[in-house]
């Protein structure tokens, strides 16, 4: 996406010197070289993801219920009726697909955060789809989750439309190299996905501060829904967030991943999902390359004994970013 966005007024040799990314770099020398196959499951299948981060003793999202086979999908008010909010995905979904976010019900009308009402009998046709593969990777058979509602901090009013706002975190090799929060807006239907319009707002690792806001791939100064300045926002708990995104390298054993981050009100920062092939878009937001960072970290060696917390450091110190 960044090299689409420049080309018009960089060469590749330009690009190149700015250290982008591409696709095809990205797989071959990171995600295929770092990211053992066996263990995609472990992340590709939201389900498995939690289960391996509750049992590492990561905070997550409480999971309401599970529901596996079409014959249970009836039973799906006995699971929801005593949460006033809950959200809907399928496990193997990607890219936003298929979640559904119910902000209030009064046991009849199920209201998303848009305004739209649902009833119980639209959830349940939407649970038979999940279970049927419509928004799983390869179109293969699902599972449904129903997870309590995130309450995302207060601090985040603005900065986001009708949807929760998260924080994307490259890791490689457990060293977060570059940061971007995703903000919900109306032309991306309240989800916090770049392709459908959602804006990107770069971060610098260091201090969770904003550098840079885009939309569609292009510069913005302003959400365009709220009209909030998005250069004043700024990630609270930032070295907390960035210490648990870090741990996820050994949580999951993968040498290249996203962790998408979110802070809830009571609970603080949050792991929603891992991503074994992360897209690229955050190079954009940040108006920076991947690959002199990553570089970076491999220049260490095959072998580093560093905690989290010491990895964090290194980061925060080496690729901290001016505004």
């Amino acid at each position: 996406m960044f090299k689409n966005l420049l080309e018009k007024y960089a060469s590749p040799f330009a690009l190149r010197r700015m250290g982008i990314m591409g696709m095809n770099k990205r797989n071959i020398s990171y995600i295929s070289r770092y990211n053992p196959r066996r263990l995609y499951p472990l992340v590709d299948n939201k389900l498995k993801t939690k289960q391996i981060a509750l049992d590492a003793g990561v905070t997550v999202p409480e999971l309401v219920g599970v529901i596996e086979f079409q014959h249970q999908v009836s039973h799906l008010w006995d699971l929801v009726k005593d949460w006033p909010g809950f959200c809907i995905k399928p496990a193997k979904g990607s890219g936003g697909k298929g979640i559904v976010v119910i902000e209030r019900h009064d046991r009849t009308n199920f209201v998303k955060p848009s305004g739209k009402v649902e009833t119980i009998g639209d959830l349940e046709r939407h649970i038979s789809n999940i279970l049927a593969g419509l928004f799983s990777l390869g179109g293969k058979p699902d599972v449904a989750l129903i997870e309590a509602l995130i309450n995302f901090d207060d601090v985040f009013d603005g900065f986001s439309y009708e949807g929760v706002p998260d924080t994307r975190v490259i890791v490689f090799k457990g060293f977060p190299v570059m940061a971007m929060m995703r903000l919900s807006t109306d032309a991306s239907d309240g989800k916090a996905n770049l392709h459908q319009g959602a804006v990107g707002v770069g971060l610098d690792i260091n201090t969770g501060r904003a550098i840079r806001a885009v939309q569609f791939n292009l510069p913005i100064r302003y959400h365009p829904d709220t009209g909030r300045d998005l250069l004043e926002l700024k990630v609270p708990y930032w070295e907390e967030l960035l210490s648990l995104s870090s741990s996820c390298y050994e949580m999951s054993g993968l040498g290249y991943i996203g962790t998408d981050m979110v802070l809830d009100k009571q609970k603080g920062p949050m792991l929603l999902e891992l991503n074994a092939r992360p897209g690229l878009a955050i190079q954009t937001a940040n108006a920076a390359g991947l690959v002199p960072r990553l570089k970076k970290i491999e220049k260490l060696g095959k072998k580093v004994t560093m905690s989290p917390e010491e990895r964090v450091a290194f980061s925060r110190r080496e690729f901290a970013t001016e505004a």
